[in-house]
């Protein structure tokens, strides 16, 4: 038998348990949702959490209503799972995120050192220039590809990523000069 190809006969044989096609979907929709939880959770929890958000949709799926949804139903669990994350969390994780950025920089200062305070620069934006900024800059996703994927329109992510490119510049400019004033 053929497996499904477009995305909305891939949810309905996911939804009737197909597990291949729920495999296909996840291979669709990782990256996007690593981007996702990547703009709101320490990095070194990321992985767990994309995880998470799939067991949490594969439960979930025969409640999805609207299959042409799916990506914008993906990406409301993943925040979700994201405020879970911060309501559970321990101070700890603070540390733990200092140590995985220590591990990005390297001893010389080179281009790891200059990715993690990106990343730092990325994370402090607000939510939607922050999450669509990853998803285009880090997992290297389009425009259109973002808005399908998230259930917004073209001209929004757009937008978003204009006007958080122009956040993120004057944010790495300012942490440039403090850094030659130091």
């Amino acid at each position: 038998m053929a497996e499904p190809v477009d995305e909305t006969s891939l949810v309905r044989a996911a939804r009737d348990g197909d597990r291949a096609a729920f495999g296909q979907l996840y291979d669709r929709y990782a990256r996007m949702i690593h981007g996702v939880l990547l703009a709101r959770v320490p990095f070194h929890q990321v992985d767990d959490l994309v995880q998470d958000v799939f067991m949490i949709a594969l439960r979930r799926l025969p409640m999805l209503r609207e299959v042409e949804s799916f990506g914008a139903w993906l990406t409301v669990i993943a925040r979700n799972r994201a405020n879970d994350y911060h309501r559970r969390s321990i101070p700890e994780d603070q540390l733990a995120e200092e140590a995985c950025h220590d591990a990005l920089v390297s001893p010389n200062g080179g281009e790891n050192s200059q990715a993690a305070d990106v990343l730092r620069a990325i994370k402090n934006l607000p939510d939607a220039y922050r999450e669509t900024l990853i998803l285009r800059l880090v997992e290297g996703m389009t425009g259109p590809e973002i808005a399908a994927r998230i259930g917004m329109t073209h001209g929004s992510v757009r937008v978003n990523l204009h006007r958080g490119m122009q956040q993120l510049r004057e944010a790495l400019s300012l942490s440039r000069s403090r850094q030659r004033s130091q």
